[in-house]
């Protein structure tokens, strides 16, 4: 199934870069790049335990009913410790601001984001919308309260 989400360029932005594109015919994600603008196009290095907000020169239409999901890559995690700290971030259907990314480096050398590199995917996601009510009592489980930790450990 396919959605279509309408994309503008902001203004000032290389509009010879790629847009989000699929890399393969299986991929749940289309990556997306940075897109500096004209006097910042040499990119910006992030400092281990450094965060930055990357441009990607981009707005989005995204249809009602549905999200974009940023998502980091897992080469640039693997091998470089390159994270998005708000992992998944969310774009909702209602904004049409510039889409940025959060890069963190969670390794232990800086890391160059230079232009036009592919610095996370963005994954189309339908939303579902509760409805939330107060109860005077909630239904019991077999788990109950138990929080982080209570299943077990995995060997």
């Amino acid at each position: 199934m396919t959605q279509l989400v309408r994309l503008e360029w902001i203004a000032g932005a290389d509009q010879s870069l790629p847009l989000p594109a699929y890399q393969t015919d299986g991929a749940a994600g289309a990556d997306i790049c940075a897109n500096f603008p004209a006097e910042a196009r040499g990119g910006v290095l992030i400092a281990p335990g450094a965060r930055a907000l990357i441009p990607t020169g981009l707005r989005m239409a995204i249809p009602v009913g549905f999200e974009v999901q940023i998502r980091p890559r897992s080469g640039l995690a693997l091998k470089h410790g390159i994270m998005l700290p708000n992992s998944p971030g969310t774009i909702d259907s209602d904004y049409r601001g510039p889409v940025g990314v959060i890069l963190l480096n969670a390794g232990d050398v800086p890391f160059a984001v230079g232009h036009g590199d592919r610095i996370a995917q963005i994954v189309v996601a339908p939303v579902l919308r509760a409805r939330f009510e107060l109860a005077d009592v909630l239904d019991q489980t077999t788990r109950g309260a138990g929080g982080f930790g209570s299943t077990g450990v995995a060997k």
